[in-house]
């Protein structure tokens, strides 16, 4: 029996725009990128967790976080920062030469994909409806 002919041929009303459940497609997304996240290196969870330590901070109204154009030099300021704090706690940097290039291009990476899903889940869940 189909719907239509179960309600004397009409459509309620409450089944003719269908609601999507965005909440559990959003959490089966964060599932997955925590499955993902658990293959990560260990060097690389340890520096995930400072950039997702940072991202926390950043992720309010207003943020550059959630610019259109983010400032180039802000982010790279932003991994700067997280660079330090990283090599500051872990004790790494044992050279005392400077910065390691790679490394700091690792976190920008990190940073700006994290930084990406966030900007995605914002735009799937929170956007305004008028």
């Amino acid at each position: 029996m189909r719907i239509s002919e179960e309600f004397g041929g009409k459509m309620p009303f409450y089944l003719t725009y269908p609601m999507s459940n965005v909440y559990l497609t959003e959490k089966e997304y964060e599932k997955d990128m925590e499955r993902m996240k658990e293959l990560y290196p260990k060097r690389m969870k340890e520096l995930l967790a400072y950039v997702e330590e940072e991202c926390d901070k950043m992720e309010y109204e207003g943020s550059m976080m959630f610019d259109e154009y983010p400032d180039r030099v802000l982010l790279f300021k932003t991994a700067n920062d997280i660079y330090d704090n990283a090599m500051v706690l872990t004790q790494t940097d044992r050279s005392g030469k400077g910065r390691d290039r790679d490394l700091l291009d690792v976190i920008q990476v990190l940073l700006y994909d994290e930084m990406y899903r966030r900007r995605g889940r914002r735009r799937r869940c929170c956007r305004k409806w008028w």
